[in-house]
């Protein structure tokens, strides 16, 4: 299984709401003895290890959001994953803070990450898992509210979903999807 979180790296994205998805994989990793490393040629942060009785790849594109296809494609490509075995993980604009949503397919929804992962694998048949962030306030523009730093208030939120993320996972690799789908959906 390949469980892909998108965000971008360094520093100053740190505890922003666009790196939901990179928070989410380090927990699993953290919950998990897991350890990333940079493997250039995928372009990606990855950590590969048992969990659930199963063979796991966490991956944190470092291309930054907009350019997260290239490394997914590279890995899924040099490993020959099946598309049945990758759920990817972002924030969505869309939901209220800290709110979950799993689909096994749909569109970009107008994320950037996720339109450039369908556009390089080709297809938008693969598990996705929605972290809502809340929508940017009256006059501020979307790309500062992606990108600011986490309050305290919204810190707190996030940290109780976050740490839902190896239950999640652990409940897709021994159960499956649907199962996870009915148990965290629109928790």
């Amino acid at each position: 299984m390949v469980i892909i979180g998108l965000g971008n790296p360094g520093k100053e994205y740190e505890k922003t709401p666009h790196n939901v998805g990179f928070m989410m994989v380090d927990e699993i990793a953290k919950c998990n003895n897991l350890t990333f490393k940079l493997e250039k040629k995928h372009e990606a942060m990855i950590a590969t290890g048992i969990i659930a009785g199963k063979k796991c790849h966490l991956i944190k594109p470092i291309t930054y959001m907009n350019l997260s296809g290239n490394a997914v494609r590279s890995f899924v490509e040099y490993y020959n994953i099946d598309i049945n075995d990758i759920i990817v993980i972002y924030d969505d604009l869309d939901l209220p803070l800290g709110k979950i949503r799993i689909r096994k397919n749909g569109s970009s929804g107008g994320h950037r990450g996720m339109k450039s992962i369908i556009e390089n694998i080709k297809t938008s048949e693969f598990t996705r898992i929605r972290i809502g962030i809340d929508k940017p306030k009256e006059g501020m523009q979307v790309v500062d509210y992606v990108l600011h730093k986490l309050s305290k208030v919204e810190t707190e939120i996030l940290e109780e979903t976050i740490k839902k993320a190896p239950l999640m996972i652990d409940e897709a690799i021994k159960s499956g999807v649907n199962s996870m789908m009915n148990i965290y959906n629109g928790k």
